[in-house]
Parts: C-alpha cells; structure tokens; sequence
C-alpha cells in the first residue's frame, strides 16, 4: 500500500548516485543539485519500508532497492531529504548513510566482525586512559569519567578499570564476553549504530551510557572530549595573560596589580 508522507512529513526525498557511504568518522562532502519534488513511503514485499522519490523507488549508493526494517526509521530518513533545499548535501543525511551501510554493507562483514571492531574501542576507551599530571586534569578525568565508568560496570557486572599506562587498563576477558554477548543481542542495523556511536565517542563506555540513556548526546560528547576542553582553556587563557601581560599599557599593568 502506498502510503503519502504528507501525513507523517510533508514532502520527501531521495537518495541519489553518490560513492558509498562508510559508517566512520570521515565526513562526506559531495553535494548535488536538487531533482525532485514528491516522496512517499510505500510498504513493499516482506514487510519493509521503501521510498518513493517522485515516481521512482530510492536505491543505496551500491545499486540496492532502499528498505527500512520499520516505518518510523524510513520516515526519519525521509525527513532529512525534506530538509534539503536546491541542493542536496549529503553530509547531513547521517541516518541515509548509515541505512545505505547496513544495506550495502560495503565491508562485507558479518554481525560477529562487526561486534569483535566495536569491542576493540573497549582496550583503547576514552574514559580508561587517565594522566599523571597536571593536577587540575586528573581531578577533571576522576570527577567526570568516574562516575560514568562505575555506573557501567555496575550495570552490566563487570570490571573494566583505568589506568595511565600507556598501555591502557587490561581488560578481563569474563568483561569482553558479558559485553559480546550484550551487544550480540542487537539485530546487524542497530549494531551499525552502535559501532558508529562508539567510533565518534571513541568509547563503549560513553557509547553504552548514552544508548542507556543515563547519558544524553551533549553529555556523551563533552566527556569524550574532556582533554581536549581542558587543553584548549588552559592555551586560551594564557593566550589572554600574554596579552595583557606584553601590553606595554600602564593601565593594564595596574589593572593586574589591583586585581
């Protein structure tokens, strides 16, 4: 039954011929002029979910009919082509690029392969690698990162740990196979999201929280990016006491004196 979008979201769009997509942290960059005007989304053979772009039914990048598993997911991706304009820009269709991996799968890997890449993140964890010093910066990583990482082993009864070796913490192997098989548990669409999550986070255990949702998105990208945040504070401020303090300005000078 074909179905218009205009009740769910007014007009919609289409996928067009573009290298495929990986499901990584580089960024597309191709953009196309504009070519349709309709969309709807239309429940085909087997229960999936296709899309209509005018007249013509959506394909993936590797040449394969476009199906969603569910309505809901094929009318969100429907709905990033109806916020484009005169021209298409790829690199904002996240959900159109993930679905074309999921379907395409252009590395041709299965669900174990793509759980054993995801667990990978877990030896080299954002949150697991601390510093020695300075001061402020351990205090940082111990009060943000620490209160995350014991909420996930409380949740899932493991051990992970940190550690400043430059190794890393070592992970228990009883850890890697509670966690193989929790995310053994997700069909291969919902593991292509994860492992793309977990690549942008560089974190199963941000990932994790934020799919759990003890964690939102904002809180999940601010703590993986916690040394980053500090380091740039630490060069802007003193990038600003340089300032001041090269200024040949008597009223600066006293102005520090004073404070």
């Amino acid at each position: 039954m074909l179905r218009s979008v205009a009740r769910l979201q007014p007009h919609l769009a289409r996928w067009a011929a573009a290298p495929p997509p990986r499901c990584s942290s580089s960024t597309a960059t191709a953009e196309r002029r504009k070519f349709y005007e309709e969309v709807s989304v239309s429940q085909g053979e087997g229960g999936a979910f296709e899309i209509n772009l005018d007249r013509r039914k959506l394909k993936t990048p590797g040449g394969k009919l476009f199906t969603a598993p569910n309505e809901a997911l094929a009318v969100a991706v429907a709905t990033e082509w109806d916020a484009q304009r005169d021209t298409l820009k790829f690199y904002t269709m996240h959900l159109t690029t993930l679905c074309n991996t999921a379907i395409d799968n252009p590395t041709q890997r299965d669900k174990q392969q793509v759980i054993t890449a995801a667990l990978k993140y877990l030896e080299t964890d954002t949150v697991c690698y601390r510093v020695n010093d300075p001061a402020a910066l351990v205090d940082l990583q111990t009060n943000e990162w620490d209160p995350v990482l014991r909420w996930v082993e409380n949740r899932y009864n493991v051990v992970i740990g940190s550690s400043s070796n430059i190794l890393g913490p070592e992970i228990p192997g009883a850890t890697m196979d509670t966690f193989r098989q929790h995310l053994n548990s997700y069909n291969f669409w919902s593991l292509t999201g994860l492992e793309y999550v977990i690549t942008q986070l560089k974190s199963v255990v941000l990932a994790l929280g934020m799919i759990d949702r003890h964690l939102t998105v904002e809180e999940a990208v601010l703590l993986s990016r916690l040394e980053e945040e500090y380091q740039l504070r630490a060069r802007t401020a003193a990038g600003a006491l340089f300032v001041q303090l090269s200024s040949e300005s008597s009223t600066v000078k006293r102005k520090l004196l004073q404070d």
